[in-house]
């Protein structure tokens, strides 16, 4: 079974940077997708950003688009999620998500089937 991982959050001042990781480990297969979502109090879980394993495509929110960036290190089977310019309200806990089996990159929370422990993130103004 697919497991997940998340380290690197904390607390930040408004501006400043994080990075978060997510190792993975069990995968059967080699298409898959890995996304980081996040949830703030009283909110809705939201898709943040996703990366495919098929063809390395990506996909950011709006509101991260220009500040937050993922990567991944096939080798240590890791997606990094790099934050910079932090704002308050980014302030959430931080999931990682994986799908097995995709050539695209989907950004709902009900196309992904194994999700990690979650990492708190608080940025403060």
């Amino acid at each position: 079974e697919v497991q997940l991982v998340e380290s690197g959050g904390g607390l930040v001042q408004a501006g400043g940077s994080l990075r978060l990781s997510c190792a993975a480990s069990g995968f059967t297969r080699d298409d898959y997708a890995i996304g980081w979502f996040r949830q703030a109090p009283g909110k809705e879980r939201e898709g943040v950003s996703c990366i495919s394993s098929y063809d390395g495509s990506t996909y950011y929110a709006s509101s991260v688009k220009g500040r937050f960036t993922i990567s991944s290190d096939n080798a240590k089977n890791t997606v990094y999620l790099q934050m910079n310019n932090l704002k308050p309200e980014d302030t959430a806990v931080y999931y990682c998500a994986a799908a097995e089996g995709l050539h695209w990159v989907p950004s709902n929370v009900f196309q992904y089937d194994y999700w990690g422990q979650g990492t708190q993130v608080t940025v403060s103004s």
